[in-house]
């Protein structure tokens, strides 16, 4: 079989994912474990995998996915529940509603600052629900509250739920995850800075929206890009877009009282600092717990790496042993640091128990949807699936692929929902293309994520929770033609800065590496 056939056979899976997600609407729970046993089924009779490999292929990547993929996302979701629980959420969303009255700051506050914080730290709806329904609770049109809140929830994915994607993606590239956190936060860094002005000329209909506001839409993009780029050189996946989103919603709230004073909410309550201390406590101790124990402290990062499982799961000539870490893992720290914010704020410890189980039960549909994406990518992997697919683009596009690299990405989001999915979808395929043109795979695989963000702002499932955060389903055709003009810009302005950037990254890599 020629490789154009091959190709287009290749292709089956990822035509199945397209169809039965973006046109049949079946759900993710259902649709990719079809996709996965079509996967398996071709590898074998037509790849000629062995029935072992294949199956122990699969496995493999359902391993990786429970842990610690999924445990992440129990973990950044109970989190949230639990500061939900305790009525922080409403405090914090009180914080930050009462800064100004002024629409185009209020956007820049909670849609892109505050979105990036609740994307940063849980991710999976989040960031789009909650400053989306305050949006619309403080008077904003909902469809307005919709679209603004989709946009701005793009850059931020790329480290969102405590820097899944990028982990994932440096697990299934077998990339190093500093160098390409790095990558991605450089690569970022334009359209970074380019949001906060697109979500401040929607909100005024028209580029003079930004007359007496330009310089505090600067600092938006500026004091998130910035802190990201270093965070994610010399702390890894996890912590860039927390610092980020933190130290943005700090610069803008400063700037807010010092310079737009007259804006500010006169009738805001008053919030006590403890009442403040205690709402944001879990999430302190989240970041704090995930410094102590990254790679800045040798000592304690060594002993808990020293908790962990060996195995050889994949049996093929390739198959490499897994380690398991069960405590040097964002997703079990998440959870300690969690435990111990519920008791301090008074919560028992059955009551949380309690709420980590719900949490569980409220993911377990999104388990099944990630196990069987990263099972199937593993199995494309392993057979020589991916291999062909990036054979014939590299050919068809030869220089130019760097150009398409990030709409690939865009579309693994469009289908998927998830920078995650995406990544594991399409990550070995943009490292494989690189190897093929002779390109750094840090940046190709950085492009994948980079257009997987800009693929966010369209996903039906992304606009699914924007509609029903915001009491308006029904809605969805207009809200996505607003975000498709502006993911289109998005991807042209990522593919430039991919194509264009190139030559740029292995200069940094050397000098900061």
């Amino acid at each position: 079989m020629d490789n154009l056939l091959l190709f287009f056979v290749a292709l089956i899976p990822v035509a199945w994912l397209i169809v039965s997600l973006g046109v049949l609407k079946i759900p993710g729970q259902k649709a990719c474990p079809i996709a996965l046993a079509i996967t398996v089924v071709l590898s074998i009779l037509v790849w000629q995998m062995p029935v072992i490999d294949s199956l122990t292929g699969a496995l493999e990547g359902a391993a990786m996915a429970l842990w610690p993929i999924f445990l992440v996302i129990v973990a950044a979701v109970f989190t949230y529940n639990l500061v939900t629980h305790t009525g922080g959420m409403e405090t914090i969303k009180k914080m930050m509603s009462s800064v100004s009255t002024d629409q185009r700051i209020l956007v820049l506050i909670l849609a892109w600052g505050f979105g990036g914080f609740l994307e940063a730290i849980a991710g999976f709806g989040t960031a789009v629900a909650i400053p989306a329904s305050i949006l619309a609770a403080l008077g904003f049109n909902p469809v307005f509250a919709a679209i603004i809140c989709l946009i701005a929830n793009t850059t931020p994915t790329a480290f969102g739920a405590i820097g899944l994607p990028v982990s994932t993606l440096a697990s299934v590239t077998g990339l190093n995850v500093n160098d390409l956190s790095f990558t991605i936060a450089i690569q970022l860094f334009v359209m970074i800075v380019v949001i906060p002005f697109i979500l401040v000329m929607i909100t005024g209909k028209s580029v003079k929206a930004l007359k007496g506001v330009f310089f505090i839409t600067l600092m938006a993009g500026l004091s998130f890009g910035l802190p990201q780029i270093f965070v994610a050189k010399y702390l890894g996946a996890e912590l860039p877009a927390i610092v980020g989103s933190v130290i943005c919603m700090g610069v803008m709230i400063l700037m807010a009282k010092v310079f737009y004073k007259d804006t500010a909410a006169k009738d805001a309550e008053k919030i006590p600092v403890k009442t403040a201390v205690m709402a944001w406590l879990p999430f302190i101790l989240v970041f704090a717990i995930i410094i102590l124990c990254s790679s800045l402290f040798p000592m304690i990062n060594g002993l808990l790496k020293q908790v962990s499982t060996t195995v050889q799961i994949y049996t093929g000539a390739h198959g490499k042993p897994m380690t398991f870490y069960w405590l040097a893992t964002p997703g079990t720290l998440i959870i300690i640091a969690t435990y111990l914010g519920g008791l301090i704020q008074g919560v028992k410890f059955g009551e949380i128990s309690t709420i980590l189980g719900k949490t569980v039960k409220q993911m377990f549909k999104s388990a099944i949807t990630i196990m069987s994406i990263v099972a199937l990518a593993k199995v494309m992997g392993y057979s020589g699936m991916i291999g062909v697919i990036a054979q014939i683009l590299v050919l068809v596009t030869g220089d130019f692929y760097p150009l398409i690299a990030p709409l690939i990405g865009a579309l693994g989001t469009f289908v998927t929902g998830s920078d995650t999915s995406a990544n594991v979808l399409f990550g070995g395929l943009q490292v494989e293309a690189a190897n093929a043109i002779g390109m750094s795979p840090y940046w190709l695989a950085a492009a994948n994520t980079a257009g997987a963000t800009a693929g966010k702002m369209i996903s039906p499932q992304s606009i699914a929770v924007a509609t029903a955060a915001t009491g308006i389903i029904g809605s969805e055709g207009k809200i996505l033609q607003a975000t498709l003009k502006v993911c289109a810009i998005y991807v042209l302005i990522i593919g430039l800065v991919v194509y264009f950037g190139a030559p740029l990254i292995e200069g940094l890599l050397s000098t900061f590496g």
